[in-house]
């Protein structure tokens, strides 16, 4: 299936919004179709990315479980890649599929609870109390609030990539044939 909207070149757009296709993934150039919007939703994701105070690695840990979860295949691609930048190693990875699966793995206590918190968010809409005052305890208020938002704001990209119906790009093809995605 094609993207639902065209990708937009820089030559699509006005001089004052031609910078938003600094990084010209399909992403943006489908959000681009609405500058304002693309603008605003990449102060969110720039902020989300080199903002905030929560651990990079366990932020990709999260996003990577909404990836997965979503069965995302430009999310998963896209944060594979992004999260071995950020310091998530191949057996990360492979201990987010072997922990969603209920399987034994390697990942510390920690890594586990934030890959809970980011399946209770995408499956049940909120994180339960208890295991929010558990990261809480070890995270402290803004971080907690960092992961928070980081789950919630991944759990609307994979809905809008769905929904625009975003290709992967063939550069990040080879981060999804490494750890593919299963079946529906």
């Amino acid at each position: 299936m094609a993207a639902r909207v065209p990708y937009l070149d820089v030559e699509d757009l006005s001089d004052n919004n031609k910078d938003l296709l600094k990084r010209p993934i399909w992403l943006t150039r489908a959000l681009v179709n609405s500058p304002d919007t693309a603008r605003a939703f990449h102060v969110l994701g720039g902020h989300i990315r080199y903002g905030m105070k929560l651990d990079m690695r366990l932020r990709e840990l999260a996003i990577l479980q909404v990836g997965w979860l979503a069965r995302s295949p430009f999310e998963w691609s896209h944060h594979v890649k992004l999260g071995m930048d950020f310091g998530v190693s191949k057996q990360d990875i492979e201990g987010l599929i072997a922990e969603t699966d209920g399987k034994p793995n390697q990942l510390g206590a920690l890594e586990k609870k934030v890959l809970l918190a980011a399946r209770e968010m995408a499956d049940n809409i909120e994180m339960p109390e208890p295991l929010f005052k558990e990261l809480q305890a070890e995270l402290g208020n803004e971080q907690m609030v960092d992961l928070v938002v980081t789950i919630a704001t991944y759990c609307a990209v994979v809905r809008i990539l769905a929904s625009l119906a975003i290709e992967v790009e063939p550069e990040y093809q080879p981060y999804l044939d490494m750890f593919p995605l299963p079946a529906n």
